[in-house]
């Protein structure tokens, strides 16, 4: 295997391919879960939000943290020989690793049910364990290609592995609901679709691998290999990851703690369904934030291994500053006009007190994604990692109790303050290596001025449209035209503020993905005080 060298320019276009690859993915994957729960119902999401977590944090830790732990090992590997070696060894321990967490799935598939009091989640379990024994091979295949900078192919095998789950859900979700199929064979039907999916990513990357020449494998020691790919897949990935433990811990805690408290099984079911609502809200919430402020990531870590790395300050302030940013825009957005949103997307207005706390953890999120993608970046993993852990103990310990007296609002309420926490005492360990203002006192002023901004227009406008459609239309279009319309003037609200006040630079914007026209928009509101 011929080990490809290339420099930074040719990294950061890889980095673009691969960032865009993932906006995709992700805005598939938020919003196909919309006519999803459509078909489905309340009760029909729970039953997916329920399992799907199980899956979806090996998922993540193989396609994700174990391709790049794969890629980083390969590209430092000293022969091409040593380097079809550590593919080898990498291909078994994963073999091995999946087969294990395989037959866990299978085996305990009704205990797992159990424990979180639906014994009829089992079946659901058990068909959605068949996709851990497909990712060792797309892990592996992703970081061969990720380790010569070859991007194209894993974006296109991201993209692919989407689109085709999607297609099956949807697709079999509707022949399903038509032909009165149960909502738990329904649920059977989602985890098949994550398979084939998968398997589709595998068949396009081996095409793409089966086109190189075979290199003799070198004998490497196997040992030094798990050992480090397990601890470059865990750091690279925890902060995913989180997400999905955060999701493993509701399935668990909320619908037990609900029946716990009196509730009719059949309703807590539903309630959970509600407050499932906020996944997707949360994952279109955080992605523009993350999005941009991770494209700058690799630009950090260029410049930090120069010297003593303080050429790298600036875009470490700038990454933090556009996370921020953007996650408050969209925590705030969301939060005014959240019932008329959840009406559009969902057909009622149920839950959306709790869905308003959910949001929360979106502005949390926009600081722990790129800080902890900087400190991981730079060498330091243990301290995020610990972190990471201390928040999931937070929630485990905090959704009972708060189910148990609140209700759904106390479940979001338990993940909103388990991320602050983790948020805030992350800024407090970043501190401690990189001694500089992440923002000046002017940014958050200026962001708090643009949020009042919003909420002042924003609640006047959206009670009065819809008072004045509610008449006209039917309630749910005249909350898609409410929601729509304060979407289109809340953000328009929130730019001009941030524009006019020139807290980003305009060198700053051209840094981002279409930052252009936004630096264009900046230097014309501008001109008069220039």
């Amino acid at each position: 295997m011929a080990l490809t060298k290339w420099n930074m320019k040719s990294f950061m276009k890889g980095a673009s391919i691969l960032t865009m690859a993932a906006v995709i993915v992700k805005v598939l994957s938020a919003m196909y879960r919309v006519p999803f729960q459509n078909l489905v119902g309340d009760k029909g999401f729970y039953i997916y939000q329920q399992v799907y977590p199980f899956i979806g944090i090996f998922i993540v830790w193989t396609s994700s943290g174990f391709a790049v732990a794969v890629s980083k090992m390969l590209a430092e590997s000293r022969s091409p020989g040593e380097s079809r070696g550590i593919l080898r060894v990498s291909l078994a321990y994963l073999l091995l690793l999946s087969a294990g967490v395989f037959l866990l799935l299978r085996s305990g598939s009704s205990v797992f049910a159990e424990w979180m009091g639906d014994t009829a989640l089992a079946p659901v379990l058990q068909a959605g364990a068949y996709i851990v024994l497909v990712l060792p091979f797309l892990a592996v295949l992703k970081g061969v290609f990720q380790s010569e900078g070859q991007m194209i192919p894993v974006a296109i095998s991201n993209v692919s592995e989407q689109l085709l789950r999607v297609v099956i859900v949807l697709a079999g979700t509707w022949i399903a609901v038509r032909t009165g199929t149960s909502l738990y064979k329904i649920g059977e039907i989602t985890m098949w679709a994550a398979v084939a999916g998968e398997a589709a990513g595998v068949l396009i990357l081996t095409w793409f691998f089966l086109q190189r020449e075979r290199m003799a494998a070198a004998a490497v020691k196997p040992w030094k290999v798990v050992r480090e790919l397990t601890k470059i897949s865990i750091s690279v990935s925890a902060s995913s990851l989180i997400l999905l433990v955060f999701q493993l811990v509701d399935s668990f805690t909320i619908y037990n703690a609900l029946v716990q408290a009196g509730t009719v099984s059949e309703a807590a079911m539903e309630m959970k369904g509600v407050y499932d609502r906020g996944q997707p809200l949360a994952q279109m919430g955080i992605l523009l934030a993350s999005t941009l402020a991770l494209a700058l990531v690799p630009l950090i870590a260029h410049h930090a291994s120069k010297t003593d790395g303080r050429s790298a300050l600036p875009f470490i302030s700038l990454t933090f500053r556009t996370s921020i940013l953007f996650g408050w825009a969209a925590t705030i957005g969301l939060i005014l006009v959240l019932p008329y949103v959840n009406e559009m997307l969902f057909q009622t207005r149920t839950g959306s007190v709790a869905l308003i706390i959910f949001c929360i953890q979106i502005f949390w999120l926009s600081i722990i994604l790129p800080l902890t993608a900087i400190l991981q970046g730079s060498g330091n993993v243990r301290g995020p990692l610990i972190l990471m852990l201390l928040g999931i103990l937070i929630k485990l310990a905090a959704t009972p109790p708060m189910v148990r007296h609140f209700g759904i609002e106390g479940a979001a309420a338990s993940g909103a303050v388990a991320f602050a926490v983790v948020a805030v005492l992350l800024i407090i360990y970043f501190k401690r290596y990189w001694k500089l203002p992440l923002a000046p006192f002017r940014f958050y002023a200026v962001l708090a001025g643009a949020g009042a901004a919003m909420a002042g227009v924003l609640i006047p406008w959206t009670l009065s449209v819809d008072y004045w459609l509610s008449d006209a239309l039917s309630s749910r279009a005249s909350a898609a035209l409410t929601a729509l319309s304060a979407v289109a003037i809340g953000a328009i609200i929130f730019l001009f503020v941030v524009l006019k006040s020139r807290i980003m630079k305009e060198k700053e914007w051209y840094l981002l993905p279409f930052g252009k026209r936004l630096a264009t928009a900046q230097l014309w509101l501008t001109k008069n005080r220039r």
